[in-house]
C-alpha cells in the first residue's frame, strides 16, 4: 500500500483529492470543518516537504455550475485550518487551471473549482480525467468520503499516475482502521448495529459474522427481529417483509458461534414526539398505540458488560432516535460504555453516518480509537467490498 512516506515531494505538485463537501450555512459560513481538519495532516506533510498542493473536491450537488456550491466560499476556512494562504481556480479544468498549476511555488497551496460542475465528474469520463491529471506530478488520494464513487478524480485519473499514486494519511488510516476490526482485531471482536432499517444492513451483518464474537442490534431494526420471534411490538418501526431474514441471521449467527444481543426492554412512547407519554417496557410486550424509541435500562446494562468484555468494537448506527432528548439516553450509556473500554485498551472504530452525528453531539469524538469520515463508502467496506477508489491506488 503506497503512502505518502513512499515519495519525495520536493520540488513536486500533489494532485490531491479530498473532501471537502462540508455543510454551509444560508451565510455560506462552515458549520462543520471536520473534513476539513482531517485533510490537513496530507496537505502540510507535503507542503513540508518542499511541494506544492493543488486540491480537488466536490461540493453538494450541483447541477451545472451553481454559486451557491462554489467552493470559493470555503477558501477563508481553508486557511484558517492550515494557516497558509489558498489560491482559487474558477474552474477545475482547462487553461485557467493548467496555468495556475504550472505556477505553483513550493509551499503553495491551489484549490480548484467545484469537480461537480462538470457532468463528466460523476460519469467518471477519461479525457475529464485526462486534463485533471495535467495539474500534478503525483495524484493523491485523501478523500475516504468518495472512495466508494468510480467518478473522474476519485478512480479514473489514477490511471494517468501509474508509478506515482498513493493514499493521504487519512484515507490510509481508514483503510487500516477498517482491517483493524475486519482481520486483524484482538478478540472478542463486537459489532454495534442500530439504525431503522435491517434492509440496509443486510449485507453487512452477513459480512461480518464471519470477524466477529458478539453483535449487537439496537435501534429500530430490534422491532424486525422481536417481532419475527414472536413478540408484540406495538406501532414500533418494522419491515414485515425482512422478518424471514432476521430469523435467518439469528440461524447464521448460531451457526457460526456469534452472540446476539438485542434490547430486552425499551423506552415506549405513544407517539413520535420528544413531549410523548413515555413508559419501559418489555421489549416483547409493546401494547397497542405506543412505539419503541430506545433502548431501556436493563438493555444498556447488558450491553454495557458486553462491550467491557470486548478488545475491538465497531459501532454503526444509534440505539434510539438520539435527536430527541427524551430518547438518547441508550445512544448516550453505549457512549460512555465503548469510551470506558477503550479508556482501558479495546480499539474502537464508529463509522457510518448517524453514528459519527451522535459521537460528535454527545462529546465522544476524542474518546473513542478512531471515528470515520465517511457514510457510504464504510458500510461498502463493511460489506467486504473493495473500493473503486482504493483499487485505483493499489493497482
Amino acid at each position: 500500500m503506497k503512502t505518502l512516506n513512499d515519495f519525495n515531494f520536493e520540488n513536486k505538485r500533489a494532485l490531491i483529492r479530498v473532501d471537502f463537501n462540508v455543510p454551509l450555512n444560508d451565510n455560506f459560513e462552515v458549520t462543520d470543518a471536520t473534513r476539513i481538519v482531517s485533510a490537513k495532516p496530507t496537505i502540510i506533510k507535503i507542503l513540508e516537504d518542499g511541494g506544492s498542493c493543488v486540491l480537488m473536491s466536490h461540493l453538494g450537488r450541483p447541477k451545472g455550475v451553481q454559486d451557491e456550491f462554489s467552493l470559493k466560499h470555503i477558501v477563508n476556512k481553508i486557511e484558517d485550518i492550515l494557516g497558509v494562504e489558498v489560491k482559487f481556480a474558477s474552474d477545475c479544468v482547462g487553461d485557467e487551471a493548467e496555468e495556475m498549476a504550472d505556477a505553483l511555488e513550493p509551499g503553495e497551496i491551489l484549490l480548484l473549482e467545484n469537480l461537480r460542475f462538470h457532468e463528466e465528474e460523476k460519469q467518471g469520463e477519461r479525457a475529464f480525467a485526462k486534463l485533471l491529471s495535467k495539474l500534478g506530478d503525483i495524484y493523491v488520494n485523501d478523500a475516504f468520503g468518495t472512495a466508494h464513487r468510480a467518478h473522474a478524480s476519485t478512480t479514473i485519473v489514477a490511471e494517468f499516475f501509474p508509478e506515482a499514486k498513493c493514499f493521504g494519511i487519512l484515507l490510509a488510516k481508514e483503510i487500516e482502521s477498517i482491517k483493524k476490526v475486519m482481520e486483524d482485531g484482538e478478540k472478542p471482536v463486537l459489532a454495534i448495529l442500530g439504525g431503522a432499517k435491517v434492509s440496509s444492513k443486510i449485507t453487512v451483518i452477513e459480512n461480518i459474522l464471519d470477524k466477529v464474537d458478539h453483535l449487537i442490534i439496537g435501534g429500530g431494526m430490534t422491532f424486525t427481529f422481536v417481532k419475527a420471534q414472536g413478540g408484540s411490538i406495538g406501532e414500533s418501526i418494522c419491515e414485515d417483509d425482512k422478518m424471514e431474514l432476521a430469523l435467518d441471521i439469528m440461524k447464521q449467527a448460531e451457526d457460526k458461534g456469534v452472540k446476539i444481543h438485542i434490547p430486552v426492554d425499551v423506552i415506549a412512547a405513544d407517539a413520535f414526539s420528544n413531549d410523548a407519554n413515555t413508559q419501559v417496557v418489555d421489549v416483547n410486550h409493546i401494547p397497542d398505540g405506543w412505539q419503541g424509541l430506545d433502548a431501556g435500562p436493563k438493555s444498556i446494562a447488558n450491553f454495557d458488560a458486553v462491550v467491557n468484555q470486548c478488545k475491538t468494537i465497531l459501532w454503526n448506527g444509534p440505539l434510539g432516535v438520539f435527536e430527541m432528548e427524551s430518547f438518547a439516553n441508550g445512544t448516550i450509556a453505549l457512549g460512555d460504555s465503548i469510551a470506558n473500554s477503550t479508556k482501558n485498551g479495546a480499539f474502537s472504530l464508529v463509522g457510518g453516518g448517524d453514528s459519527v452525528a451522535a459521537v460528535k453531539q454527545f462529546g465522544f469524538e476524542h474518546k473513542v480509537s478512531y471515528v470515520s469520515t465517511g457514510g457510504g463508502a464504510m458500510l461498502e467496506s463493511l460489506e467486504g467490498k473493495t473500493l473503486p477508489g482504493i483499487a485505483a491506488i493499489l493497482d
